[in-house]
């Protein structure tokens, strides 16, 4: 696993927010891509949990190259070979267990597993895995809890996500420990549905503005290498 951080870095560094997105019907992937990326956000999860996911993660991947697309609630061994097959850049996943860190060991993607605990931190550390996503995150403490945690495991980063929403990003994207965070309210199940995508292009434009707000105040948009 020690190729998988400086891959998923750039992904988590490429902006202040991934979009999280479940689809119904895999015909929207693109147009709703096109509006994410037309507001700057070109990184996007698909979330594994509809029957139209797989196709979705083909369609951006075959047609949207100025996106990056992963795929998101990654919970079984297969789901990564089903991923990387449809064109999924990136895996991600809600929790680590040993038997995805062993799938994951054998698949293209890098991974970027859940962790809620120390305990948990502390067994994808000893699986070799530094970037992790801390989910579900307002639930979990927040960022009060995310700094407390970056105090003890100075070699994590993070990726938020559970809660998150344009109120609240900009109190985790202030952590030195962050990279980015990750959540769906770029993309709403209203708008979804209603096919509005000039509104995906408002909250996109909206949220890619914040890595403007964080350059503002100073604050690090990646932490330089360790020296090996």
């Amino acid at each position: 696993m020690s190729a998988a951080p400086a891959s998923i870095d750039s992904f988590l560094r490429a902006g202040p927010v991934i979009a999280v997105v479940t689809l119904e019907r895999a015909e929207d992937a693109r147009p709703l891509a096109a509006a994410l990326a037309a507001g700057g956000v070109r990184v996007l999860e698909v979330t594994l949990r509809t029957r139209a996911a797989l196709a979705a993660i083909e369609a951006i991947a075959l047609h949207c190259p100025e996106v990056v697309v992963g795929a998101g609630t990654v919970l079984a061994p297969g789901d990564f070979a089903a991923a990387a097959d449809a064109g999924a850049r990136f895996a991600v996943s809600p929790g680590y267990t040993s038997r995805l860190a062993t799938a994951a060991s054998d698949s293209p993607l890098p991974w970027l597993p859940g962790v809620a605990t120390a305990s948990e931190i502390m067994a994808a550390l000893d699986g070799g895995i530094e970037r992790l996503k801390f989910f579900p995150a307002e639930a979990a403490g927040g960022p009060a809890a995310l700094s407390a945690l970056g105090a003890v495991f100075p070699n994590a980063r993070f990726c938020p996500t559970g809660g998150i929403d344009a109120g609240n990003a900009a109190r985790y994207l202030a952590l030195a420990n962050v990279d980015c965070v990750a959540g769906s309210w770029l993309a709403p199940r209203q708008a979804l549905n209603a096919r509005d995508w000039r509104a995906v292009q408002a909250l996109a434009s909206a949220a890619a503005a914040l890595q403007g707000e964080r350059v503002a105040v100073g604050m690090p948009l990646a932490r330089p290498a360790r020296p090996e």
